[in-house]
């Protein structure tokens, strides 16, 4: 595909002084339940309870876990659509329902991410439990689900997952998302797109410019959806708010059919920083 490329001169900051009403949102609307468009402007805070709501986007993509309703609430009065994020491959050892996984449930730890282990995706016990995630997700009034780590099948899981466990997984979650009129978008996994696109409502990709494979998840744009996508340029080491240098914004910023993602520059901790293309 052969799109016009970024222009880096349209790059933008934001943070915690940036003080602006959203933009007007381009969603559109299927049967009620919330699809935005290709060019959704957007924000991710993972990094406990959502700090600053200030920014000029029309969505903010923010913990299930860390929040509350009533920050969602305040979200939705400023006009923005709400993603909600929880790990629907991985037992995390801190969360409030830790314990009802079981042993069996879990496979090997995983690499970088201390507390972490991954889940098989095809246990009764785990659905269960992410069925009791999604009431919650809807019980705050989450737009829509950001499902991480279902990419166990491409990483050394212990418990034998493949890529069908993987396509039947999803597309479980989205009926499951959609059954309680919350919208969901496939968490990287690329090698599953096409089994699974059906069912979605956007992309989130981490890092496809770094790794020169944003052209994979292009076709999400082709039909309408958005990629939130996200760059990490400053490395694991750096957590701060220091402005990328111009040729990190470029290698982040400028590939082929760059227009049609929503990219941010992040931390790797997902704190409230970003900048944009």
């Amino acid at each position: 595909m052969a799109l016009s490329v970024i222009a880096l001169a349209k790059c933008n900051d934001y943070n915690s002084a940036t003080i602006n009403p959203p933009s007007q949102s381009p969603s559109v609307s299927n049967n009620a339940r919330w699809q935005p468009a290709v060019g959704t402007t957007w924000q991710i805070e993972l990094l406990g309870e959502l700090k600053d709501t200030s920014a000029n986007v029309d969505v903010y993509d923010i913990d299930l876990f860390d929040n509350s309703k009533s920050t969602i609430s305040t979200l939705h009065s400023a006009g923005r659509k709400v993603i909600c994020y929880f790990s629907a491959g991985s037992y995390e050892n801190w969360r409030s329902d830790k314990n009802q996984f079981q042993a069996s449930d879990m496979g090997k730890a995983l690499d970088g991410w201390p507390g972490e282990k991954w889940l098989d995706v095809s246990s009764s016990n785990v659905r269960a439990i992410m069925r009791k995630r999604l009431d919650m997700a809807q019980a705050m009034g989450c737009d829509g689900v950001d499902p991480d780590n279902v990419d166990g099948y491409d990483n050394d899981n212990g418990l034998g997952l493949t890529k069908d466990d993987a396509i039947n997984y999803v597309n479980w979650l989205a009926s499951e998302a959609h059954a309680r009129n919350m919208s969901i978008g496939l968490k990287n996994a690329g090698d599953i797109i096409e089994s699974v696109i059906d069912n979605m409502q956007w992309s989130v990709n981490e890092q496809c410019a770094q790794y020169s494979e944003c052209d994979t998840y292009a076709v999400f744009a082709e039909k309408g959806m958005p990629i939130f996508h996200i760059e990490y340029p400053k490395g694991d080491d750096t957590n701060n708010s220091n402005d990328v240098t111009a040729n990190q914004k470029k290698k982040a910023c400028a590939f082929d059919g760059s227009e049609k993602f929503s990219t941010l520059i992040k931390n790797m901790n997902l704190d409230s920083w970003f900048q944009t293309c």
